[in-house]
C-alpha cells in the first residue's frame, strides 16, 4: 500500500481506481479466510495516509471526494425548481441482514414482491462475489449512497443529527447508522479538521468518538 501511495498519489483518490485496488487485494491469496475489505475503507486509508504528506496538502483541498461521483455538482446545473433527482444518476447502498450494516450495491440482480405486497431486490455488493447476494427489503434496506463529508462541512453537523459512521473493531470495520450525540469543536490545522463527534450507534447503543473523515453524510432522498 505505502509503494502503491507513492507511485500513484492523488490518483488514488479515484473511485474506480480504490475499487479496482480492492478488488485486487479481496482476491489476493493472502486474504483467503479473512474479512472482506470495502473500498471505501481502502478510501479512506489512503486520504488519511496522503494528509501525511504537505507537498499534497494545496492539490488536495481542490480535488473532489472520490466518493460518490461529482453528483452534488451534476445537480446544481439541473433547472431550478427541478429536485427531482436523475434515478440513472444515482448510487446506492443497502443494508445487510448478516450484520445490519450498510454496504455500496454493485448491481440490482432481479425483485420480486412477497404476500404482503412488500417489495424486495436481490444485491451485490461492491468488493463481494455471488456468493455475497442478499435479498434485501426495498423500502427499509435501500437509500441513496451516503457521502462522505469535506473538512470544511464539519460545521453543518450537529446533535441529533444521523450519519453514516464507519465502525472500527479488532474483528471488522464497517459502516453502521448513527446519531451524533456531542460535538467538540477544534481549531482546524493543515491535516483539515480536528473536531470530535461523539456517535451514538443504533444498532446496539454503543458510543464513541470519531474523527469526521468516518463520518458520511445521509442524503435526504430516501426509497
Amino acid at each position: 500500500m505505502e509503494k502503491l501511495l507513492k507511485e500513484s498519489g492523488l490518483q488514488l483518490l479515484n473511485r474506480e481506481f480504490c475499487r479496482k485496488v480492492t478488488q485486487g487485494f479481496n482476491r489476493s491469496s493472502g486474504r483467503a479466510g479473512k474479512p472482506v475489505i470495502k473500498w471505501m475503507e481502502v478510501y479512506n486509508w489512503l486520504q488519511s495516509r496522503l494528509q501525511d504528506f504537505p507537498k499534497n496538502e494545496k492539490r488536495m483541498s481542490e480535488i473532489p471526494k472520490a466518493c460518490p461521483s461529482n453528483k452534488t455538482q451534476e445537480s446544481s446545473q439541473r433547472p431550478e425548481g427541478d429536485k427531482s433527482p436523475d434515478l440513472s444518476e444515482l448510487e446506492f447502498e443497502a443494508r445487510s441482514s448478516k450484520d445490519g450494516a450498510w454496504y455500496d450495491v454493485a448491481m440490482f440482480l432481479t425483485h420480486r414482491f412477497l404476500r404482503s405486497g412488500e417489495a424486495e431486490a436481490r444485491v451485490r455488493f461492491v468488493g463481494f462475489g455471488a456468493e455475497e447476494d442478499e435479498w434485501v427489503n426495498i423500502k427499509q434496506a435501500v437509500r441513496v449512497r451516503s457521502v462522505p463529508l469535506e473538512h470544511s462541512e464539519c460545521q453543518k453537523l450537529k446533535v441529533g443529527d444521523s450519519v453514516l459512521c464507519f465502525q472500527e473493531r479488532r474483528d471488522q470495520a464497517i459502516y453502521y447508522d448513527a446519531h451524533i450525540v456531542e460535538v467538540q469543536r477544534r481549531m482546524h490545522d493543515i491535516r483539515g479538521c480536528r473536531c470530535l463527534f461523539l456517535v451514538r450507534y443504533y444498532h446496539d447503543s454503543t458510543e464513541e468518538k470519531v474523527r469526521l473523515r468516518r463520518l458520511c453524510h445521509r442524503p435526504a432522498h430516501q426509497f
